[in-house]
């Protein structure tokens, strides 16, 4: 597949999702660009704005394996990979898969889960295996993990170690709609299910495919010091007390490719890179205590960061090779 059939691709799934979806185009984008970036993605907002209906609708979409797990207090890790139980009919122990073997994974409020429980998707993620009682089991591709968290609720919730938050490409926010979307979410949804509707567009073998073709999008060497830089502004801040990882620069480089490829493009320009930084820094950077809203500080120190980088300023509509 070229980077014309990723788009058209592309395309016709966020068609789909708009048919349940009304007014987050960009939220969508973002997601399919995590998808074919081979990366995952945390929804965090608060309750009742899609978080769930956009994690289903994407996954409905696709003609893969799909599970849902609601984390809980009480949720173990076996839950999630499996156990090895006995089974006295022939006398052996036999494994049992857990919901980790899955394609598409929704882990709706991952905060719920105790950090034991959390842990279980750490190897998944990032290896997409999973070891249990010293056998490791390679996960079908594609795998892809769309997890959500309420950020106003503290009571009975633990927040993500920063171990699991660096597994996420992303970190995106649904938000609220404007006073049209309110009116059109309410007639679409007053008398059917568009969820239920939702029939597959694209089969498994395509994620794969795009996930290949975006490989080939050009990267440019000032593009990817542009990256670099930006990360290491990260870790010079004054305000952060916890920086960007090279493995935080690989999937801004990683999602800049995608975002490319779905906007029908086979070179990744600055633009891309800082629409996409904030998604992809802000959840793996720890700021310094201060007055105000953590949040609000947060973005703060975010747009302080890309105003203080110099963006490659070469013309980047030439040809694939030339000097952009």
């Amino acid at each position: 597949m070229d980077i014309t059939g990723v788009r058209e691709k592309t395309s016709a799934v966020r068609r789909n999702i708009e048919t349940v979806i009304v007014g987050k185009s960009e939220v969508i984008d973002l997601a399919l660009t995590a998808l074919l970036a081979g990366g995952h993605i945390l929804l965090e907002d608060v309750p009742g704005t899609g978080k769930t209906m956009l994690a289903k609708s994407l996954a409905k979409s696709f003609d893969c394996v799909f599970c849902r797990i609601q984390f809980t207090p009480d949720l173990l890790p076996s839950d999630l990979t499996g156990i090895n139980f006995y089974n006295p009919k022939n006398g052996e122990f036999v494994f049992r898969k857990g919901g980790l073997f899955t394609n598409i994974l929704l882990g709706d409020e991952i905060n719920r889960a105790t950090p034991r429980t959390q842990s279980g998707l750490l190897e998944s993620m990032e290896e997409k295996q999973i070891s249990v009682d010293g056998e490791t089991y390679p996960l079908d591709k594609p795998y892809f993990v769309i997890a959500t968290q309420n950020p106003v609720e503290t009571q009975g919730t633990f927040p993500l170690p920063e171990a699991q938050l660096d597994r996420f490409i992303m970190q995106l926010s649904v938000g609220y709609p404007d006073t049209s979307e309110g009116v059109a979410i309410i007639k679409r949804f007053l008398q059917a299910d568009p969820v239920a509707e939702l029939a597959p567009v694209c089969v498994k073998q395509d994620i794969l495919e795009m996930q290949e073709a975006v490989k080939t999008v050009f990267v440019h060497d000032d593009i990817s010091r542009y990256i670099t830089e930006l990360a290491e502004r990260t870790r010079s801040h004054d305000s952060v007390a916890l920086g960007v990882s090279p493995r935080g620069s690989l999937a801004l480089a990683r999602a800049s490719q995608s975002y490319a490829a779905l906007n029908g493009r086979d070179f990744v320009t600055p633009d891309d890179v800082k629409l996409l930084v904030p998604h992809v820094f802000k959840h793996r950077m720890i700021i310094r205590g201060g007055v105000g809203d953590k949040r609000t500080r947060l973005n703060k120190v975010m747009d302080d960061i890309i105003s203080a980088v110099t963006v490659p300023t070469e013309n980047w509509s030439g040809a694939k090779g030339s000097s952009k």
